[in-house]
């Protein structure tokens, strides 16, 4: 069998979820790409004036404007890539579209929430981490993948925010924060 032949039925058997016993080989670089696509990492980056539970409305998440489809606002997120586990994915990912590296960013224990949706008619999953930055004015340097940002009260980050899961992310994050020390 033509390997090309192979690797095709390879593919599909993937894309399936079956195996592929007789195909030796592995598969090709665009369905690795279409099947890691299926899962995403990100953190949900937040900012708090330093009056620790006076008042629960200095939390700001920074959420970004996507340049492309309906331009939503989201956290950071993106694909993981090949060898890459969940969370280097999320401080890979929150540099390349916020400017903000790793050293920047506290990274909250006990918050970690996965969402499950469908996106271009294709299932996926993103996981979440809360990161706090360690400077109240870090700068943000947009990727091009990104139009905008803004920091945000939890009511007008889940305005902006259009997908419920989305929303109540913020919203279980919010509530974990207000629930332990600053």
């Amino acid at each position: 069998m033509p390997n090309s032949v192979a690797r095709l039925k390879c593919s599909r058997a993937l894309l399936i979820g079956c195996r592929a016993r007789s195909v030796r080989g592995p598969p090709p670089e665009s369905v690795v790409r279409q099947i890691m696509a299926l899962r995403a990492c990100g953190l949900i980056i937040f900012r708090r004036h330093l009056i620790p539970k006076v008042d629960n409305s200095t939390i700001e998440f920074l959420l970004l404007q996507a340049s492309d489809g309906i331009h939503h606002w989201t956290p950071p997120k993106g694909h993981v890539d090949p060898g890459e586990n969940d969370l280097e994915t999320a401080l890979r990912e929150t540099r390349e579209e916020t400017g903000i590296d790793a050293s920047q960013l506290t990274i909250i224990e006990g918050f970690r929430r996965e969402l499950n949706y469908v996106a271009r008619q294709k299932p996926k999953t993103v996981i979440y981490w809360l990161a706090e930055v360690k400077d109240y004015d870090v700068e943000i340097r947009l990727s091009q993948e990104h139009q905008a940002y803004r920091w945000l009260g939890l009511d007008e980050a889940c305005q902006l925010a259009q997908f419920t899961e989305m929303k109540a992310t913020l919203q279980e994050g919010h509530r974990f924060l207000c629930s332990t020390p600053a």
